[in-house]
Formats: C-alpha cells, structure tokens, sequence
C-alpha cells in the first residue's frame, strides 16, 4: 500500500475540524522547510557515513525574527537532550531566530549556522544591541546515520530556510516521513519522522487555529486512535525480536522527541507555557511514555502580539491576551493534533536501512488498518466516524 497520511485512509482523530492542509502551516505565516541528507550504505565509518540524517526548519513568520519576536514557551518533559535556546524562551518569553530540528550531535553546527543568519539579517547584534539567541531541537537518529560525522553543516541550514521561505509562498503542505530531521528516526519500534497535524476550533470556542510539527524518534506500544497497533503486531519496547520486522532492539526506547506548537490565538508566554506543559499529553495517547533515555522537547510560540526588539519602537504596554478560560479547547485541540501528527510521521516514513545494515520498517499500513477495523466493529477503538 502507498505511504498516505491517517486522514486519508480513515483515519480521523480526535473531534474537531482540522485546518485547511491539516498542518502547522495553516497557521497563518508559519512556513517549514527540509534538508535531507542520504548517502552511503553498509558499514559505519564515522565520519564518513552511512549518512541518514537533515534539519528542518520552522519560520514563525517570514521577516526579520531577532527585529519581531513571537511569544513562545517551552517545556522539558524529560531532559536527555542538547536541544539549544531553551534557557531563554523560559525566561524572556520569546522566540527570536526560526526553530530547526536536526541530530543531537549537529546542535553546534546548525546553532552556529543560525547565529550567522540572524547577523546577516540583522548586523548590530552583539554590537549595538544583545546577542541573539538560536533555538535548536534534536533527537538521536544514531541507530542509522553515522551521527559522529555531523555531517548537517551551514549549507543545509540555509536549504532548509530557503525551502520554509517558498513554503511560506506556495502554501503547501510540508513534507513527511523521512525528511530533514526526520531522516534518521525511529519511533515505536518502527520508521519515525516528521509529521503534522492541525486543528480549528469552532467560532464559539475561539475560532483560532492550532498546528503542530513532530520529529518523531522514541519508545512505547504504538497505539493508533485507541487501537493497541504495536501490542497487535508484536513490536514494542522490551518485545522479543521480531527477524521479519527488524524492528526491536535494546534502543527502541531510547531517542527524543520534539514537538513544536503554533497557534493565531491571542497568547502571552505564560499560557503557551502552559500549552507546551501538555504537550505529553496528545503523546502519550500514542504509546509515548517518556523513557529515561528520551530527550522530550516541547515549544509552543503564538503569531500574535510580536514583539518588537528594543530600538525597533516600543511593544504596546497592553495588549489583548485570551482568558485563561479559553485554553481548555486549544488545551484539548492541541492533544488531538499531536496525536495526529505522530501517526502521520509513522504513516508516511518509508522503510530505511541505515549503518551497518541497521533497519527499520515502515509501519505495516494494510496490517494496521486491519487491526483498527477489527477493534472498530468491536465498538471501541479503530476508524471511527466523525463527532460532530
């Protein structure tokens, strides 16, 4: 069966209306960006390859970041990661360079690259103003790329950017699967990756719109819409091998995730931190269970209310912020797009076979709609219809 996301094969989570592409880029002005990294096969030599790695790039918006912020908040369910940037977010409530997601060990790399960008576009930083602070997500892609080569390098920063800004002008949906930092990744015992995912609340609750982008590589019992897809098929962290699957081995549960959060809804960065805080919340109904050696990243910023930079002209002292009241639907809204979102990485990942032969399935599409089926005609669980 050909690769397609959840929604098209019946798959539909959650009760509210998804956005337009359902994806963090209907949000309006967010765009997102890929650079992917494929070559060599068969033994590591590090440094050399295999190489089955990228980064991918989130823009808030398509102007000059560091001049306008966006509100953000973050949150850190489980700190086994280098993720960079996130120290500040906490305490200045702000995002300042785009986001991009890539391999644990290319943070310094892809950082560097993003402070030379952010300079570029903005040349008093460190001069006549403050330094700027370069926001960086990652996960471990390890089990199939040659990690130690750090092979994602400037040039492939500024793809990705470049790919985000055409996004951002053709408005289509991002690529899934195994692309930019979803390359290497595994999730739940099979091919992870970069998935999407958004929502739309209904004029009486806000009529905001909420999407979400995943880099999907952690451990867990992969569970689709409520159906126990990965106990079904045998593959689960701590499972006995499976040789058809190549799936299980001792690192299943080890990895990183990280989950980015863009809403049009008017809020401040306290309320977005509290967004980010439930971020595990949509992961868990997927199996997540946030393993001790999984690095769990969650960063939500909201395009309204920017904020100028100091010497740019003075923010509002007041601006219109939501009551706290109306976070309970995108609280809910956005537990239903992370899910979707994590299914659809493991939907469109392809199989891949990385260093040293090391393999990961795709997730089996004919066998697990089956199982959903199955589950569904017991009245409980699988490919239901619509709530409302």
């Amino acid at each position: 069966m050909a690769r397609q996301r959840a929604r098209d094969l019946g798959v539909e989570i959650g009760i509210f209306d998804t956005g337009s592409r359902n994806a963090i880029t209907d949000v309006p002005g967010v765009g997102v960006g890929h650079s992917t990294l494929i070559a060599g096969e068969g033994a590591l030599a590090p440094g050399k390859g295999p190489v089955r790695t990228g980064v991918t790039v989130i823009l808030p918006h398509g102007g000059n970041l560091f001049r306008e912020k966006v509100q953000a908040g973050c949150f850190v369910l489980n700190g086994f990661g280098k993720s960079a940037g996130l120290h500040q977010i906490q305490e200045l409530g702000t995002i300042e360079t785009p986001i991009a997601l890539t391999n644990t060990l290319s943070v310094p790399q892809v950082a560097d690259a993003l402070i030379g960008y952010a300079c570029a576009q903005s040349p008093e930083i460190g001069i006549t103003t403050g330094t700027v602070n370069a926001v960086v997500g990652d996960i471990n892609d390890g089990f199939l790329n040659d990690i130690q080569g750090r092979h994602v390098k400037e040039e492939h920063l500024l793809e990705a950017l470049e790919a985000a800004k055409q996004n951002l002008t053709s408005g289509g949906l991002p690529a899934e699967g195994n692309v930019g930092g979803g390359t290497g990744c595994s999730c739940l015992g099979f091919k992870g990756g970069i998935g999407t995912s958004s929502r739309r609340l209904p004029a009486r609750l806000g009529g905001w719109i909420l999407g979400v982008l995943v880099q999907t590589n952690f451990g867990g019992i992969l569970s689709v819409n409520g159906a126990p897809v990965g106990r079904e098929l045998g593959i689960f962290d701590f499972s006995p091998p499976k040789s058809q699957f190549l799936g299980s081995d001792p690192n299943n549960c080890l990895g990183s995730c990280m989950v980015v959060i863009a809403t049009d809804a008017p809020a401040d960065s306290r309320q977005l931190a509290r967004m980010a805080r439930r971020g595990g919340l949509g992961m868990a109904r997927t199996g997540f269970y946030s393993s001790s050696g999984s690095g769990d990243f969650f960063i939500a910023f909201s395009v309204a209310n920017p904020a100028p930079h100091r010497g740019e002209g003075l923010a509002p002292l007041y601006r219109t912020v939501m009551q706290d009241e109306a976070l309970s639907a995108l609280f809910a809204a956005q537990a239903e797009a992370i899910e979707e979102a994590v299914i659809n990485s493991l939907f469109a990942a392809e199989t891949m076979v990385g260093r040293d032969g090391n393999r990961r399935i795709a997730l089996p599409l004919e066998e697990t709609l089956a199982i959903l089926d199955r589950c569904h005609a017991r009245g409980w669980a699988g490919r239901l219809p619509r709530a409302f």
